[in-house]
């Protein structure tokens, strides 16, 4: 299947000029060769070929990449970067014109990565420099690991791990080494690095259409950032299988891509490849850290993680593995003002996690004060069994409430509700004093607190405790049906109070508030509780309906037009109208059971 892609652009020709026009305004530091569009070049502002008393360090490729290779142009990196159109290589007279206007009497070493267009123009560029009078060295990057080793003069393709290179490279040429020994790192620290990808898509070339070629639920491993093939289409892995397959594979002693054994010291860069984002990013090095150590035994001594290399929205990662010495460390931990080279850790770390300084629930303690009792009494029953299935409807809820809040909010109500209900659920085979009504339901707020968040988390720990405030000050030995509507009439004032909201706001307060007032009103009346509580979990499942025809008033949906609003309930009514009734009816089934 395809479809036009949706860019934010103006001629699909003109990204990499307009790319390069921005960069520069956002980043004084650069400026651009006034060469367009046949010139696309970015170099520090703050050097002057003829005179420049260092190395320069050039490197380049196709666009689609970025921040490659723009944005790691600065003080200590690269000095000019030669950028071709969208996934084509650069042409010769703009790679010939970035040597001379950045190249001074030390020379310039050019970084290339091992594409076949890439390999021909930067060489001919260089072989063109030389004949003007300008040292020229060239060292071409092949880290990827992912294909088996390759046959002919193709050779293993260019990747993330490239960055390294130009940092190690643009370090040593900041500290005035000449150009064979600022090339000889250069190759050095190419030859330590092993790259591999992962693709969860491909990328959309501006102006072209839309392709998921890879289909539902597949990963392709070894992708290409230019979107060429890898080595493989599997199916869909949990992130941690994921990791530990590509450190394999960059690591493999069958390949022997990397010189790399037990007990060498590394570097690790995660790397996005356009669409992927952050959170997951983390998540991978969250895992690839210890599975170096622990599985291949390393020692990671730095790790970096963000988008360096990308294709377009492509989404995916891929992992950089570098092998490290003293000497390369220093040259990483260098100083530059390269707008997009990342901060990384330096020395020996913390610990990782602290002991939370906040004295804990009862509900995430071993064995403190509060216990499931040995015997439930009759009212330990009903409470029990009400809570189960209050808890039970929520988690059932979980999708309708997601689909409802993804038209009205930010898609995540049923979510954050369900692991509310899961812990409620796990903590009363455990912690509630099911025989103490109010301390039951203080219980419940510390379960909600520990794990849920957003707005409903603190809503819910504000209705728990404010409800046991009620319950507590009751001195009578049984808690009676009235008792149990002060405490949710206490809950509704103190959430309205503190959160703003009241009838017709369109929130849960929709749908427990005509519930309170059918509530009271049956047993002011003088009926069976019983029945009154099945009346008022009627009138909260009405309220909740009634809200596709009110004006968001607070939440996220204040921001949603009114015709989005009315063709959904509001998520949060809908949630309490579904556990208030599932609570109701597993009253009713107790009290008819007993």
């Amino acid at each position: 299947m395809a479809f036009q892609s949706k860019k934010l652009i103006n001629d699909p020709n003109d990204v990499v000029t307009e790319f390069i026009e921005g960069l520069i305004e956002t980043y004084p530091g650069l400026q651009y060769l006034d060469g367009f569009p046949e010139v696309k070049v970015v170099l520090r502002a703050d050097i002057s070929g003829a005179k420049y008393d260092k190395v320069a360090i050039i490197s380049g490729g196709g666009s689609g990449h970025e921040p490659a290779y723009a944005g790691f142009v600065g003080e200590g990196m690269l000095t000019a970067a030669i950028c071709g159109d969208v996934f084509t290589s650069p042409n010769v007279d703009s790679i010939l014109a970035g040597i001379r206007a950045v190249t001074g009497p030390m020379g310039c070493l050019l970084i290339v990565t091992n594409y076949t267009g890439d390999r021909l123009n930067f060489g001919l560029a260089a072989e063109q420099a030389k004949s003007e009078g300008f040292k020229v060295e060239m060292v071409i990057v092949g880290d990827d690991c992912a294909l088996p080793p390759p046959r002919g003069i193709a050779g293993r393709r260019g990747l993330a791990g490239t960055i390294l290179v130009h940092k190690v490279a643009g370090a040593a040429a900041a500290c005035g080494l000449p150009l064979a020994d600022v090339s000889a790192e250069a190759k050095r620290a190419s030859e330590m690095v092993g790259t591999m990808g992962v693709a969860l898509s491909v990328c959309t070339l501006p102006g072209q259409v839309t392709s998921d070629r890879l289909g539902p639920g597949k990963m392709e491993l070894g992708l290409g950032i230019h979107g060429e093939p890898g080595a493989a289409v599997a199916d869909l892995q949990p992130v941690d299988v994921v990791v530990s397959h590509v450190l394999k594979e960059i690591l493999s002693s069958e390949t022997n891509y990397v010189p790399i054994t037990r007990g060498s010291r590394v570097v690790l860069l995660i790397n996005g490849l356009g669409a992927t984002p952050l959170m997951e990013l983390m998540i991978i090095a969250g895992k690839a850290v210890p599975g170096l150590q622990l599985e291949h035994g390393l020692a990671v001594d730095r790790v970096y993680t963000g988008s360096f290399v990308t294709s377009l929205d492509m989404a995916g990662f891929s992992i950089s593995v570098m092998k490290a010495d003293q000497a390369i460390l220093d040259r990483l931990d260098a100083p530059t003002n390269a707008p997009n080279w990342p901060v990384g850790a330096e020395g020996n770390r913390p610990p990782a996690k602290i002991p939370v300084p906040l004295p804990p629930s009862h509900s995430i303690q071993s064995d403190k004060t509060l216990s499931r009792p040995e015997k439930l009494s009759p009212q330990g029953h009903i409470l029990e069994g009400a809570i189960e299935a209050a808890a039970t409807e929520v988690v059932n809820l979980r999708d309708n409430l997601n689909e409802w809040d993804s038209k009205v909010g930010d898609g995540d109500c049923g979510s954050t509700m369900f692991r509310g209900a899961v812990a409620i659920l796990e903590d009363m085979k455990k912690y509630y004093p099911l025989n103490d009504p109010a301390e039951t339901i203080n219980e419940i707020g510390s379960s909600i607190r520990r794990v849920m968040g957003g707005t409903s988390g603190i809503l819910y720990s504000i209705f728990s405790k404010a409800a046991y405030a009620e319950l507590k000050a009751n001195t009578e030995s049984v808690v009676t049906a009235l008792h149990w509507a002060n405490a949710l009439e206490a809950a509704i004032a103190a959430v309205s109070k503190y959160g703003g909201a009241s009838a017709g706001y369109r929130t849960l307060l929709d749908a427990l508030i005509p519930a309170l007032s059918a509530l009271k009103e049956r047993l002011n009346a003088g009926d069976d509780p019983v029945d009154a509580f099945i009346i008022s979990a009627e009138a909260a499942s009405a309220g909740a309906e009634l809200t596709k025809h009110m004006q968001a008033q607070a939440g996220r949906s204040t921001y949603v037009p009114g015709d989005v609003l009315a063709s959904v309930p509001d998520p949060g009514a809908m949630a309490a109208a579904g556990w208030y009734r599932a609570a109701a009816l597993a009253v009713k089934e107790k009290y008819n059971t007993a």
